[in-house]
C-alpha cells in the first residue's frame, strides 16, 4: 500500500504567537497562508490515497471526510467585522466603556455577537460626521444623537437611518461666563454662541431655543452668532472671550464650569441626547447581529445604572485615550447626575427632535418618522 507522505505543518498557534504584534493587514496575510496550506495537505492527500491499494468506497469516504474538515477550518478561520462608531462623550458612555473593554480583550459586544466577530471602533466629535460615514458604507452602527439622525433618515427619504436602542436622555446645557451681564434670554442678542458642529443635536437645540424667543439666526449670523467649534476648543474660546456662551454636552458642560468657572444659564433635560442606530442596509442584511447589539446595549445600560463607580472608572480611562484629556473622577461624577442613561426610545421625545430640526431649519418638506425606529 503506497504510504501517504506529508510535510508536517507548523501549527496555528505557532504562527500567531510569533506574530502577535502584527497589524491587521498581517494577521489577513497569515490567514492566507494558513488557507493555502491547509489546502496543499488536502491535495497531497486526495494524490496519495487514490493511489493507494484502499477500496473505492473506502477512497471516496476519506476524501469527502477530509473535505468536509478543512473547508470547516477554513470557515472557522473568517471573521465578521461590524464597524461601530461613539463620541467620546459622557452620554455615550456605553460605547465608550464598550471601546475600553474591547481594548483590555474583554469585548461587551463581542462576547454577546459569537466566535469570528471583529468590532472595528471608530470615533466622531459629532453627529454629521458619523451619518456621513453610514451613507459612505464605511459604518454600520454608531452612537448619534437625533438631530443628524433625523436629518440623515429624512434626507435620504427614509432610506438609509434606524434607530435599534436609545442610549441616553439629558446631559446638555447652555452654559455662561460666570461675570456675564446675561440674565434673560432676551440678554443673548448680539452675542456669540459655540455649538459642537453644525446640525448637531446641540446646534439644534441652540438654533431652535433661539428662535423660540424671537431672534433670527442663520448659519452666519443673524441676531445671534452660532459658531460651530469642537468641544474640547470650546474652554480656550470661553476663557479667551471668543463667545459669550456654550451649547455644549457632558462631560464638556462641567469642564466648562470648573475650568473656566462658567454657569448653567439652562439645561436641556427634556430632549433625547444620543440613539443606537444602524444603516438600514445593515439591519436588512445582517439583522442577526442588529438583534444581538441592541439586545447587548440594553445590557450594558443596566450594567451601568448598577455600577457606576466602575462604569466612570473605565469610561475616564478610555475617554484619556481618546482625547489625551485627564477628566477628573469627581467631574464625572458631577457630569453624571444629569444624564439618563436609557435603552427606551421615547416618541413623544422624538416629536419634539423634530420640531426642534423644523425650527432650526435644518428639517424641510415631509417629516414622516414611521420607518425610523425598527427593533431588529
Amino acid at each position: 500500500m503506497a504510504r501517504l507522505v506529508m510535510e508536517k505543518p507548523l501549527p496555528i498557534c505557532c504562527i500567531y504567537k510569533r506574530h502577535a504584534l502584527v497589524s491587521r493587514h498581517e494577521v489577513r496575510r497569515i490567514t492566507k497562508l494558513l488557507e493555502r496550506s491547509l489546502c496543499g495537505l488536502f491535495c497531497q492527500f486526495v494524490s496519495a490515497l487514490w493511489l493507494s491499494k484502499s477500496t473505492m468506497k473506502i477512497k471516496i469516504t476519506a476524501i469527502v471526510g477530509m473535505f468536509l474538515l478543512w473547508a470547516s477550518l477554513v470557515v472557522a478561520q473568517e471573521k465578521t467585522t461590524i464597524r461601530f462608531g461613539h463620541f467620546p462623550n459622557i452620554t455615550h458612555a456605553q460605547g465608550v466603556i464598550a471601546h475600553a473593554l474591547s481594548r483590555q480583550g474583554k469585548g461587551w459586544f463581542e462576547e454577546r455577537l459569537g466566535p469570528n466577530v471583529e468590532i472595528q471602533w471608530f470615533t466622531y466629535n459629532a453627529g454629521p460626521s458619523a451619518m456621513e460615514a453610514i451613507f459612505a458604507r464605511s459604518l454600520d452602527v454608531t452612537y448619534v444623537g437625533p438631530g443628524p439622525a433625523l436629518n440623515a433618515y429624512l434626507k435620504s427619504n427614509g432610506e438609509e437611518i434606524r434607530v435599534i436602542s436609545g442610549a441616553a436622555n439629558a446631559g446638555a446645557a447652555l452654559v455662561i461666563k460666570a461675570d456675564s451681564p446675561i440674565k434673560t434670554p432676551a440678554d443673548f442678542r448680539g452675542k456669540k454662541i459655540a455649538t459642537p458642529q453644525l446640525g448637531n443635536t446641540q446646534d439644534i437645540s441652540c438654533r431652535a431655543w433661539l428662535k423660540a424667543h424671537g431672534f433670527n439666526v442663520t448659519q452666519t449670523g443673524g441676531d445671534v452668532t452660532v459658531i460651530p467649534t469642537a468641544n474640547p476648543d470650546q474652554l480656550g474660546l470661553v476663557q479667551s472671550g471668543g463667545v459669550d456662551a456654550v451649547w455644549t454636552v457632558e462631560p464638556w458642560v462641567t469642564r466648562l464650569e470648573r475650568d473656566a468657572k462658567a454657569r448653567v444659564f439652562l439645561e436641556d433635560r427634556d430632549t433625547i441626547t444620543t440613539w443606537l442606530v444602524s444603516s438600514a442596509k445593515f439591519l436588512r442584511d445582517r439583522r442577526d447581529f442588529a438583534k444581538k447589539i441592541a439586545a447587548a446595549n440594553a445590557d450594558l445600560t443596566k450594567w451601568i445604572q448598577q455600577n457606576e463607580a466602575e462604569a466612570q472608572k473605565l469610561l475616564i480611562e478610555e475617554l484619556k485615550a481618546e482625547t489625551r484629556a485627564d477628566f477628573r473622577p469627581d467631574a464625572v461624577a458631577q457630569a453624571w447626575k444629569r444624564i439618563q442613561f436609557t435603552s427606551e426610545v421615547s416618541r413623544d421625545l422624538i416629536s419634539k427632535s423634530v420640531q426642534d430640526g423644523k425650527d432650526a431649519g435644518f428639517l424641510k418638506g415631509s417629516t414622516d418618522t414611521s420607518k425610523l425606529i425598527e427593533a431588529p
